[in-house]
């Protein structure tokens, strides 16, 4: 009995000290393979950052080359423009510079006015024939201003003034004057009454029956005028 229940506690023994071993084998393997895994995640992870990196790289690449082409497209677009500017500046004609060509007097230039009719209704319009022409002798002529703003058109009505051609601005009109030379522009006056300020044709308020005046004025220099015309709105 003795002998039996001395192997029964071997036995025992035996099988503890195995199921010890296989629980430390289970658990030795456990943590190879959470350290497998670990390993696994952080190489996916480190992978990852690289792609991700790689992308970031490779925006700024792309960014880089999209900005330079932008660039050279800008320039390119620069110079046909300058180019052109510079190719209109060039066939445009050059105003004569002032220190070489005088301003023109009383003396140099002519202005008529001749209109197209003496007469009209009322709510009617006039047509001006407004002529500049050079009578001065310098070889070289002289420099006048051909806007209606500055060779100005007055209509008055004894000591009132009815309207005038330089109420609003007008594009600037250069123009040298020498021997043989003439200008001549269409001016209408639709038997309006102008104001201080730049109106609409359509907003200014009609004149009523009279007879007016008419006679063109240069603004810079009054004394360079055209003969009256009289005119009657009937």
């Amino acid at each position: 009995m003795t002998g039996k229940a001395s192997a029964s506690k071997g036995s025992s023994k035996s099988n503890k000290s195995n199921m010890s071993k296989n629980f430390i084998g289970k658990k030795k393997g456990s943590k190879s393979r959470k350290s497998r895994k670990s390993k696994k995640w952080m190489y996916r992870r480190r992978r990852a950052v690289a792609l991700v990196a790689a992308l970031a790289a490779l925006a700024v690449v792309i960014f880089c080359v999209v900005s330079l082409i932008r660039g050279a497209v800008r320039i390119h677009e620069n110079a046909q423009r300058a180019d052109t500017m510079a190719l209109t500046r060039g066939e445009a004609p050059q105003a004569p510079k002032k220190s070489n060509v005088p301003d023109c007097g009383p003396n140099d230039v002519n202005m008529t006015l001749t209109p197209s009719s003496t007469s009209t209704g009322v709510g009617g319009a006039i047509d001006f024939t407004a002529t500049i022409s050079y009578t001065g002798s310098s070889p070289s002529g002289c420099f006048v201003n051909g806007a209606d703003d500055e060779r100005v058109l007055v209509i008055t009505s004894g000591n009132d003034t009815v309207w005038r051609s330089d109420a609003c601005e007008a594009q600037y009109r250069p123009l040298l004057m020498f021997a043989g030379q003439k200008d001549e522009q269409q001016i209408v006056w639709n038997t309006t009454r102008s104001s201080n300020e730049c109106v609409a044709e359509a907003d200014l308020p009609h004149v009523d029956r009279g007879t007016y005046v008419a006679r063109l004025v240069m603004k810079d220099n009054p004394k360079v005028a055209s003969d009256p015309v009289t005119v009657t709105v009937e």
